[in-house]
């Protein structure tokens, strides 16, 4: 595969020209989601200004997680949208890579590069931390450092690295240097230097205490409170690196991010509204932007596994389809967190419907907004 131009569009921020090439380069065969996957070590420096947050490598992980439930012939659309949305961001200035210490690095040291704001020597103390101790090792460190400044960030300072950190994870053969470098800058911006001692969650274990607040996660609307289901989506997702006492620390963390908000009231399925049994009769509720006609209808369906399946299937092909090259990144994060609530609490209705409202509401206002 040779997608030289295409990239070189995509620095320089010329969508048109990198969904043109890209257009070129299916109809000559390259498979979609090979061209995604070459894209790792340019989506590490996509920005989102005002925001010092790392979205855009965020949501190239979490695609990652909505692929499967597209068809084969609808992946190039889905790869189309991340060239789109890829493209017309300014990068990061590249940060030239240099030779992995041979000394011994602490995570101290790494912290200290990040007090300093010192971008390299935080890349490099990463670089150097994750040769002699590994990457597994490393993103469970960044992940409790991050777990201190959850209010401070949004979640982000969780959210984000946790999915930086699984891209990584998942590609052991890639060069990590590209997203150890976003991460170093981010933790720099942020300043997000201190790790914080573990905390005790009581009295549940980590699974009883999701489902327990979970509720008041999916609750409120507006980007603050979608985001409280972004970042225990993320938690989960990394929950493998942690033994109990970490994961239990980390939940705690997010119940106090969580602060005193309450979960909505009842929110249960319209009886009385009919099913959807097409792609055709969603896309249409889909594109009238009003997520209370919607989410009665998507109701009627995630009671059983193959309306679940079609469910999420019809989101993401919506998604596309609607794409009119100005995406926020939380329309396709914030999708990724709701579609883990339906699948992972379905014999919960009640809260797989009220996560897949607060997408949709916060989607709806999104697009209406040009935002």
């Amino acid at each position: 595969m040779t997608n030289d131009p295409m990239l070189k569009a995509m620095e320089e921020a010329d969508a048109a020209k990198a969904a043109k090439l890209f257009e070129e380069m299916v109809r000559r065969g390259e498979k979609a989601w090979d061209i995604h996957l070459s894209l790792f070590p340019l989506v590490q420096r996509v920005l989102n200004p005002p925001f010092i947050n790392p979205h855009l490598p965020k949501m190239y992980c979490i695609c990652g997680e909505l692929k499967p439930y597209l068809t084969e012939t609808e992946i190039p659309s889905f790869v189309h949208l991340e060239v789109m949305e890829y493209s017309r961001r300014p990068k990061l200035e590249e940060l030239s890579k240099v030779a992995v210490p041979s000394s011994p690095v602490s995570f101290g040291d790494i912290e200290t590069a990040i007090r300093s704001e010192d971008r390299k020597a935080a890349a490099i103390a990463m670089a150097g931390f994750l040769s002699q101790r590994g990457a597994s090792d490393l993103a469970r460190r960044l992940l409790v450092l991050g777990s201190a400044y959850l209010s401070q960030s949004l979640g982000h300072s969780v959210s984000c690295t946790a999915f930086i950190l699984l891209e990584l994870l998942a590609r052991p053969k890639e060069d990590p240097w590209p997203a150890l470098a976003a991460l170093a800058d981010y933790f720099c911006k942020g300043k997000f230097a201190a790790s914080p001692a573990l905390r005790r969650l009581a009295p549940f274990s980590p699974d009883e205490a999701i489902k327990h607040h979970l509720s008041r996660a999916v609750s409120g609307r507006g980007i603050v409170n979608l985001h409280h289901a972004i970042t225990v989506y993320a938690m989960e997702r990394v929950r493998h690196l942690f033994d109990e006492k970490e994961y239990g620390h980390m939940i705690d963390s997010w119940i106090t991010f969580l602060g005193n908000k309450s979960a909505d009231s009842h929110f249960g399925e319209d009886t009385r509204a009919e099913p959807i049994t097409s792609y055709d009769q969603f896309y249409e509720l889909f594109s009238a932007l009003e997520a209370k006609p919607l989410s009665a209808r998507v109701g009627r369906m995630i009671g059983t596994p193959e309306g679940r399946q079609n469910l999420s299937r019809f989101f993401v092909k919506g998604l596309c389809d609607r794409h009119r090259g100005n995406y926020n990144p939380h329309c396709i994060t914030g999708l990724g967190a709701a579609l883990w609530v339906l699948h992972r609490f379905a014999d919960q209705p009640a809260l797989a419907m009220r996560a897949l409202f607060q997408y949709t509401d916060f989607l709806f206002d999104s697009i209406k907004s040009g935002n």
